[in-house]
């Protein structure tokens, strides 16, 4: 099923969010006045957790690629029961839907208005969004990463990094976080890069602080969320085999201390597990999947 979130009527009785001025309704929490001789108790243990997410909604954006890290984590959590959405900026995406079995929507995630559609869209088709995967803005053959020096970077260049990588997350973040705040419960997952975070390369200087940001905005945002039971956490993925990879991004994979590329699959695994509530005492933490490349100080023979 696919739906172009730029055109969904909002006619009905579902009022359209004010996206300049997001609102967070914070529920109200009452504490119990211990009895006497209770306050050496010891707290109770919560009930055991499961991977399971069903019933649950959730938002992948960047799911465009049949093997991209979105496509694969939008399978993952359908499998796991969640009602899946995704979205990228081009209709391809309802292909991607029509294969997973899920909804598709298509949306500009720099364009704020087109955020706070995209939000409406999928609440009036599916729900509250109690998920959400900040998948967008890795590059891609149509949108390929700006290579150049910090010397000869245009500012329009600079900036369209940023908002690919970082101001996606934002929007987006900050479109369902009222929502998961109100029913407290949620989960939220930043894809950030060992660029930036961890390490850097010439040429990239952009891509890499745009992806330093998606970390210093997942820690803020979990210390932020953290008393509403929404954690906020981030994956860094390393040297990734996908349609998109060059021959020098291969063969520096093959140079890892495991010897290959990771797989989306392999990067989708980790993110489920932080949306998952077995995760519920994770929260503002990056979680690096390089096959080891980022521990390793040296490459010996």
């Amino acid at each position: 099923m696919g739906i172009d979130a730029r055109a969904a009527d909002r006619s009905g009785s579902r009022p359209r969010r004010d996206v300049s001025r997001p609102g967070m309704v914070r529920r109200t929490r009452s504490v119990a006045t211990p009895e006497p001789g209770e306050q050496d108790a010891p707290a109770a243990l919560p009930e055991p957790v499961t991977m399971r997410l069903d019933g649950k909604v959730a938002l992948v954006t960047g799911a465009g690629s049949p093997d991209g890290i979105g496509y694969a984590t939008a399978r993952r959590l359908s499998d796991l029961g969640a009602r899946v959405a995704i979205v990228s900026t081009t209709r391809r995406i309802h292909e991607r839907a029509g294969e997973l079995g899920v909804t598709g929507f298509v949306a500009d995630l720099t364009d704020e208005s087109e955020v706070g559609a995209l939000a409406d869209a999928v609440t009036e088709q599916l729900g509250d969004v109690e998920v959400l995967v900040n998948n967008a803005g890795l590059a891609s053959r149509a949108s390929p990463e700006v290579l150049r020096p910090v010397a000869q970077l245009s500012y329009d260049e600079w900036q369209g990094e940023i908002d690919r990588n970082l101001t996606t997350a934002f929007l987006c973040s900050r479109a369902f976080i009222g929502g998961m705040a109100e029913r407290g419960w949620g989960r939220i997952v930043n894809l950030a890069a060992t660029a930036g975070p961890v390490n850097a390369l010439p040429t990239e200087a952009a891509y890499a602080a745009a992806k330093a940001g998606v970390v210093g905005l997942t820690r803020a945002l979990a210390m932020e969320m953290i008393a509403d039971g929404v954690t906020v956490n981030a994956v860094a993925p390393g040297t990734i085999y996908t349609a998109a990879s060059t021959v020098a991004e291969i063969k520096q994979g093959l140079g890892t201390p495991v010897g290959r590329p990771g797989t989306p699959d392999e990067v989708a695994a980790a993110i489920t597990f932080l949306c998952s509530p077995a995760a519920s005492y994770i929260t503002g933490q990056m979680l690096v999947v390089d096959g080891g490349n980022s521990v390793r100080e040296a490459q010996f023979r």
